[in-house]
């Protein structure tokens, strides 16, 4: 009786400690060099402590050499990419990519639209679509996530028209690339304590001190700086992340320097959640 009281204590005790994360990888952040040697580069992956693959390809492997490559480095595809226009004509085959790879989420990255800020009207046209597609993806086990990119901060009413969209969210989550938040002029802190539990996955991006917000999506990509180097404010978002039970950080580093840069910033995530 003794032994399980003490079961009963831990387990109550549990939410109270934080959740745990892991940590992966964008596979667009090595965009320049996986094509050219692709074996060398998944393996350095793993070499960084790096298990969860954001992205893949196979990058002229055979399948066969593709699937060795994965098992010996214990490396997985935990989400992969969801055109907009192919959400628009038949999301059929996104689902089978991801249950090809048995990834739980499927990322759009980018809503189609005029230069610039996008307008309520837009969003409220993706969000429905999200919506709907976002059904059909529950229905196989996974999870649809809009990746927010800076164009969503126009405002709109007494917020912004990301607001709208995190507010009539219904069957879609997102993943939120914190730099881009950033860039557009939000805070991703407070966005994530205002919607709790609806970003299992970061795209975890530090921004160069000094840079100035941009609200069209664009941004120079020398201005990615190694995690906690920034002024994004990481710390507390890697520590809200293990509050709410963020499922996956997830290091993107679009700069030309990128294999030096992320294994500084996986050291630096590992810091913290320690």
């Amino acid at each position: 009786m003794k032994l399980k009281s003490l079961f009963l204590s831990l387990l109550l005790a549990v939410p109270a400690l934080s959740f745990a994360q892991e940590i992966g990888i964008q596979t667009y952040s090595l965009r320049n060099q996986l094509p050219d040697d692709p074996e060398k580069y998944y393996n350095m992956i793993a070499d960084w402590g790096i298990r969860a693959i954001e992205g893949g390809g196979m990058y002229g492997m055979s399948q066969e050499k593709y699937d060795q490559v994965f098992r010996e480095n214990n490396l997985r595809i935990i989400g992969v990419g969801a055109d907009y226009n192919q959400l628009l004509r038949d999301p059929a085959p996104i689902i089978a990519e991801a249950k090809k790879h048995g990834a739980k989420y499927a990322t759009c990255y980018w809503i189609p639209h005029q230069e610039g800020p996008i307008s309520l009207d837009e969003i409220k046209v993706a969000t429905a679509l999200f919506n709907e597609v976002g059904k059909t993806f529950k229905e196989e086990e996974i999870t649809l996530l809009y990746h927010p990119h800076g164009y969503e901060f126009s405002p709109a009413g007494k917020g912004v028209v990301l607001d709208w969209m995190l507010d009539n969210a219904e069957n879609f989550a997102f993943n939120m690339d914190i730099f881009w938040v950033k860039m557009g002029g939000g805070d991703p802190l407070k966005i994530m304590k205002k919607h709790k539990g609806k970003f299992p996955i970061l795209h975890m991006k530090d921004r160069q001190i000094g840079t100035p917000n941009s609200m069209d999506g664009r941004a120079d990509v020398e201005t990615n700086v190694v995690l906690g180097t920034g002024d994004v404010g990481l710390a507390k978002i890697i520590k809200e992340a293990q509050k709410q039970g963020t499922e996956y950080l997830v290091i993107e580093d679009e700069s030309s320097r990128s294999v030096e840069q992320i294994p500084q910033s996986v050291a630096f995530i590992q810091s913290i959640l320690k």
